[in-house]
């Protein structure tokens, strides 16, 4: 028998020319169109064969060769066919075209039983105090999430008067034609009882979740950063159809302090210090973070923008109860002349100038004999 024959083409003829064919025989010679005919029946045995060789490449060599090989494998499926001979090949260039054929059917019976999903990230920004983003402490939003719904409990139905089924009248499977072709597969709306007890929740619309407020509240480390994420497990959106929630991120927005800036670990802190504390020493108290003071000792002749150290009060280390990885408290004097508010204030200043001639520019810029 000639295969090339027998589907009306010529030997050079494309891959579509065959499939189209193939598609025009096969129509006209089904065995679910010719009920009980068994020369139509043979007939579309040969044609198939005929598809299954020369629609493959490999096999179609061969052919040309002399010589012949086909490849036979059984389709399952949980969608029966009725008047469709069962005993169909549907391997290699023939299943893109049972494919195609019975498309919708595969699709339909894919969509049985939606699954459960997770539930979507939720994202969210928290502004917290310096203090609290070096210290460590709690922070409180509110977000709005999509939580599963109280009414179903997730499951997006809920339980009904029995009645049946409108979907499949009653019988549990659903029927339907496609061309000379029916189609049966279980009923999904009913779950192939042909009765009705549950209905899609009212409430969230059969999905499972529902839009809700919430108040969250989660411990903040030491050491927060602008633009630090946190991670809150499971308190994102709740999942459809009794799916798993999704996880929170919440980005850190730290307030800026009045008084205190950071670098690092360490804490930087600009202290207006008097011209005769500068000049003669002192000890004065310095504020910390954790609204306490702490003593510091400023050398006489100390100059304005001189920094000194606190050691151990900036920033905590990340590893609990290490001490020495702490940030120091960075205090940068400033001087601040007082406001010389009388005659006697004026004589003092102009006395000091007298009894100290030196020229502080020429310290800082040299003399102009020198440029």
């Amino acid at each position: 028998m000639d295969f090339y024959a027998l589907l009306g083409i010529s030997r050079a003829a494309s891959a579509d020319q065959i499939e189209r064919a193939y598609r025009r025989l096969a129509r006209r010679y089904h065995p679910g169109i010719n009920p009980g005919d068994r020369v139509a029946e043979e007939m579309f045995r040969q044609i198939q064969l005929a598809y299954e060789t020369l629609g493959h490449t490999e096999y179609r060599q061969d052919y040309d060769r002399g010589v012949t090989r086909t490849r036979v494998t059984e389709v399952h499926t949980s969608v029966s066919f009725e008047g469709l001979d069962s005993g169909m090949r549907a391997e290699g260039p023939l299943a893109a075209t049972f494919s195609e054929l019975f498309a919708d059917v595969f699709h339909d019976a894919a969509q049985q039983g939606a699954a459960p999903q997770r539930g979507a990230a939720l994202e969210a920004t928290a502004e917290v105090s310096f203090k609290d983003a070096v210290r460590g402490g709690q922070v409180t939003l509110s977000i709005m999430r999509q939580q599963r719904c109280a009414t179903c409990a997730g499951d997006g139905r809920v339980t009904r008067s029995s009645v049946q089924c409108p979907a499949c009248g009653g019988h549990g499977d659903r029927r339907w034609a496609r061309g000379h072709l029916v189609f049966t597969k279980p009923c999904d709306a009913c779950d192939a009882t042909g009765r009705l007890t549950r209905e899609p929740c009212a409430n969230c619309r059969g999905v499972g979740i529902a839009p809700r407020s919430e108040v969250v509240t989660m411990a903040l480390p030491p050491g927060m950063e602008t633009g630090a994420r946190i991670a809150v497990p499971g308190r994102g959106h709740a999942g459809a159809r009794g799916g798993p929630a999704g996880d929170l991120y919440v980005t850190i927005d730290v307030a800026v302090h009045p008084f205190f800036r950071r670098e690092g670990r360490d804490l930087h802190l600009l202290l207006p210090v008097a011209i005769h504390e500068a000049a003669l020493g002192a000890r004065v108290d310095v504020p910390t973070l954790d609204e306490t003071t702490v003593r510091l000792r400023i050398p006489a002749g100390t100059p304005s923008g001189h920094r000194l150290r606190l050691k151990g009060h900036g920033v905590p280390s990340p590893v609990p109860d290490d001490v020495d990885g702490a940030g120091d408290l960075v205090v940068e004097i400033q001087i601040v002349l007082p406001p010389v508010k009388d005659e006697r204030s004026r004589e003092l200043l102009r006395e000091f100038g007298r009894l100290n001639t030196v020229n502080v520019r020429a310290q800082r810029f040299g003399s102009p004999q020198d440029a």
